[in-house]
């Protein structure tokens, strides 16, 4: 073999690496810089059987709350069951230790969202997340108010306001 030739085949290799590297880049690039608005994944839902299911132990009473007063319920999460009654105190949803409801959840920011109180009102603030915090399947931009049976997703967890 040439001198030339092989010289010519290493240079071609050595491209062919590079341009392996750039074009992983690339990707993991696009994929860190995903649309802020895009729609999360939402699973298909799944069929009910007709069948009885089998019966299971009872599930642990939800602590008394004054009758008329609301509350914030997760419905989804590693904190599925938790109450947050709801007074006239602001509720922050984050990570950090001083969050009134604290997530143990990637996606979630330290500080996510906050829900105020407002003309007797409760609205859902996010707080500059990364995320975002969804209400009813819809990102949030601004101060959204809410209704009972709206839901609110930060990170992984579903929370619904109920009466």
């Amino acid at each position: 073999m040439s001198e030339l030739l092989l010289t010519l085949l290493r240079l071609g290799f050595l491209a062919l690496i590079w341009l392996l590297v750039i074009v992983t880049i690339l990707v993991l690039r696009r994929d860190l810089r995903a649309p802020r608005d895009a729609r999360p994944l939402v699973a298909a839902p799944v069929p009910r059987s007709t069948a009885k299911p089998a019966k299971s132990p009872k599930p642990e009473k939800a602590p008394k709350v004054k009758m008329g007063a609301r509350q914030l319920v997760v419905i989804e999460g590693p904190l599925t069951g938790t109450v947050i009654p709801l007074g006239s105190a602001d509720v922050t949803i984050g990570r950090a230790p001083h969050s009134t409801l604290v997530l143990d959840d990637d996606y979630a920011s330290n500080n996510h969202s906050r829900l105020t109180l407002t003309n007797g009102t409760w609205v859902v603030s996010d707080l500059g997340s990364t995320n975002g915090t969804w209400v009813d399947r819809s990102r949030i931009t601004s101060p959204t108010p809410l209704a009972i049976g709206h839901t609110i997703k930060v990170g992984r967890t579903v929370l619904e306001l109920r009466k």
